[in-house]
């Protein structure tokens, strides 16, 4: 593991733990690479908003007027005596903000055991060769659910993805290059690894038949990052550093800046990081998705999880830290209420019985923040 504790914009604690390759005894270091699945999340959601504020689209928009293939979507209502879908109308067209908040009505497909799950599964819709194929298979999919009355975790990123590429009419990987990661200096984050960097790659654990710990390929969250992908994934699919990924949420916390360079405007990171679930969503506590559930004290902004009242669930983060995690155990939190930023990168494939490093992590840093 590696983890990184700021505060005030510096470094106060940054700390590696065991071996980045168990059968070469490879230390962690400071430095090493890891697979941050849907830590790519917020990544995504802020390139979309850089777009955002440059007038190509507005939350209010409906999801069909950037993606027309999206225009005749149905809602799945249930299955007939016959074995078939029954298909009804959206009640409204989902929106942008619906799409940037998985209340749109889509689903992920490697995580549910609905009907519609199935139907992401057979079609392969993470499995496509490039993302406009992947667009065109979900148009043929039924959403899930009615636009705006429940919380999915979903593909709605690997969408935001797409969008990306079609309104700045770059590949998603040199959009956030020119855009995030060049002016923010995270020269480790990509969507594949090239060979120089190869050595410093930590190996993906996951549980064996007999419960040990055994080198995997990360089962439905597979993905091969020798080469530049030809479906890169918004929801998914970059590689990092803990050192890099501070970086990126140190410039959200500073309000969209960092070291001189603007990427967004105060009032953008205001609006990622505002709660859009009402709270009969929350008070339902239905969804959820690894260790984050959504509940009275939890909700979810634009490709963010928020803490609307941490004292209600219990956890010591200030209110309104944002925050998200990744597949293999990473987790990042932000709380501008004590100018805090923690990442935490470990590289085991999150099961049933994982230990919830978040809520360890806050228990430990908040235990020693004496002036708050």
């Amino acid at each position: 593991m590696v983890t990184v504790l700021a505060r005030h914009g510096k470094i106060v604690d940054f700390r590696t733990y065991g071996k980045r390759d168990l059968a070469s005894g490879a230390p962690m270091e400071k430095d090493t690479i890891f697979r941050i699945y849907s830590m790519t999340k917020p990544i995504t959601g802020v390139a979309l908003m850089i777009l955002c504020e440059q007038g190509k689209w507005i939350p209010g928009d409906s999801i069909a007027k950037y993606i027309p293939e999206f225009a005749r979507l149905k809602v799945f209502k249930g299955i007939d005596a016959d074995g078939k879908p029954i298909l009804e109308d959206p009640a409204h067209v989902p929106t942008m903000a619906e799409l940037m908040s998985h209340t749109a009505g889509f689903t992920y497909g490697i995580f549910g055991t609905s009907p519609v799950d199935k139907m992401y599964r057979e079609a392969r819709v993470l499995g496509s060769d490039n993302l406009k194929q992947m667009i065109d298979k979900l148009a043929g999919l039924p959403l899930l659910y009615q636009p705006g009355t429940r919380w999915v975790y979903s593909v709605s990123v690997d969408i935001q993805g797409y969008l990306i590429e079609k309104l700045s009419g770059k590949k998603l990987g040199d959009f956030m290059r020119e855009n995030i990661w060049q002016p923010l200096g995270m020269k480790d984050t990509a969507f594949f690894i090239t060979p120089e960097k190869s050595g410093r790659f930590a190996t993906l654990y996951a549980a064996n038949a007999a419960g040990a710990l055994a080198a995997s390929n990360g089962g439905n969250v597979a993905m091969d990052y020798s080469k530049e992908p030809t479906m890169p994934s918004g929801g998914g699919g970059l590689l990092s550093t803990a050192g890099d990924y501070l970086r990126f949420c140190q410039m959200l916390l500073n309000g969209g800046e960092l070291g001189g360079v603007r990427i967004l405007a105060p009032s953008t990171v205001a609006l990622m990081r505002t709660n859009r679930l009402p709270p009969a969503m929350r008070e339902a506590r239905e969804f959820g998705i690894g260790f984050f559930q959504i509940n009275p004290g939890f909700g979810f902004g634009f490709d963010f999880g928020i803490y609307t009242d941490p004292g209600f669930i219990s956890h010591t983060v200030g209110r309104g830290t944002f925050t998200w995690g990744g597949a293999a155990g990473t987790w990042f939190w932000i709380d501008p209420a004590n100018d805090i930023v923690f990442i935490g990168m470990i590289q085991r494939v999150i099961l049933p019985g994982s230990p919830d490093m978040d809520t360890i992590a806050h228990q430990a840093v908040y235990q020693a923040l004496l002036n708050p």
